[in-house]
């Protein structure tokens, strides 16, 4: 598994640019699947900021567990789908792409 994914950031580095194409979907869903546990944390971690960290245990728990199941099973998908082009031109399903990217509160 461990080769599979240094080979699948090989490919992608190899890509150009930002562009979308199955290489890049099949890395997507891999790490996505992989890394969607990190949405507990994340979540924690952004609502104890946005409001207060009281508020992290109850709220930041549910929405992290939300979107820790929606963010594996878009991997789970993107994995299974990658030599499709769906959505148009192998774009990515969330924004983030990845859960370790965290935007910034406006």
């Amino acid at each position: 598994m461990i080769i599979c994914v240094i080979v699948l950031m090989i490919v992608n580095i190899a890509s150009a640019g930002y562009a979308q194409d199955m290489g890049k979907k099949i890395y997507r869903g891999v790490v996505n699947t992989l890394t969607g546990w990190v949405e507990l944390p994340k979540n924690m971690y952004m609502t104890s900021v946005d409001d207060n960290p009281l508020s992290s245990i109850g709220i930041g728990v549910v929405n992290g567990i939300k979107w820790m199941i929606v963010r594996t099973a878009v991997g789970v998908y993107e994995t299974l789908t990658f030599p499709i082009p769906v959505p148009k031109g192998y774009a990515p399903i969330m924004q983030p792409e990845f859960a370790f990217n965290i935007k910034k509160a406006a």
